[in-house]
């Protein structure tokens, strides 16, 4: 399904750019997918790169066989959107892979699962309204009788409770977001090796769509895991960061 709506525009005049969007989706449902790509990402590059464009390229991507680039693009409106559209052709993409990793899958940690499973705007517009409530009722609590402080005081324990709960949330993912890199393959074919360097010996192989983890950055090269924790090292042009 091709998302039909486009927000913000940034470059073009919001005439200009719902145009450009409807062409690309014209292009789209002709099966003209260079075409649509290309007008999709001139969206991006003047600053729209909002869920439904992202999906709408990724989809392009997809349909023209191109594992990377859709598991890139479609993998980016996930992040931006829990749409069970966005996840629905992100599961597709994934099945085409031709890396179905086998072996012990490595746990995703905890608060890596956390920072996915919720909505960074939405809890951090939580954390401060809860923090606003907390601190007025807390202001109410002094100017209150004795004799209603008792319930008062424990509604207002509560709400900070959960304001600083949903700080930490808020904390987590910013963590995530920064810490953890990501990487989609988007040659057909990379080869992984023991050691930085072309002369090193050939661990493995990765190919198109496969997302890894980024561990370490040498400039040249990149220290990659799979989802089995398993290692290699692969040249950053073979891979694009999320």
């Amino acid at each position: 399904m091709i998302a039909l709506t486009l927000s913000l525009v940034l470059a073009y005049t919001d005439q200009e750019a719902r145009s450009l969007f409807t062409e690309a989706n014209d292009a789209y449902y002709r099966q003209e997918y260079p075409a649509a790509i290309e007008k999709y990402q001139r969206l991006i590059a003047a600053g729209q790169g909002g869920p439904d464009v992202l999906f709408n390229l990724g989809s392009a991507h997809l349909a023209a066989n191109e594992l990377g680039p859709a598991v890139l693009y479609l993998t980016r409106a996930s992040r931006l959107s829990h749409d069970d559209d966005i996840a629905a052709q992100l599961a597709v993409a994934q099945q085409r892979q031709l890396d179905q990793v086998i072996g012990a899958q490595e746990t995703e940690p905890f608060l890596q699962r956390l920072a996915r499973a919720v909505d960074d705007r939405l809890v951090t517009i939580g954390f401060l309204v809860s923090w606003w409530l907390a601190f007025v009722l807390l202001v109410v609590f002094f100017r209150s009788p004795a004799g209603r402080r008792t319930v008062l005081g424990l509604v207002t324990l509560i709400i900070f409770v959960a304001a600083v709960a949903l700080g930490g949330v808020v904390g987590v993912h910013a963590w995530v977001t920064t810490s953890v890199q990501e990487a989609v393959v988007m040659v057909p074919t990379a080869p992984a090796r023991q050691f930085p360097g072309e002369n090193a010996k050939i661990a493995f192989e990765v190919h198109a769509g496969l997302l890894v983890r980024v561990m370490e950055d040498t400039g040249r090269y990149l220290r990659i895991r799979l989802p089995n924790a398993l290692e290699g090292w692969v040249e950053k042009t073979n891979v694009t960061p999320l």
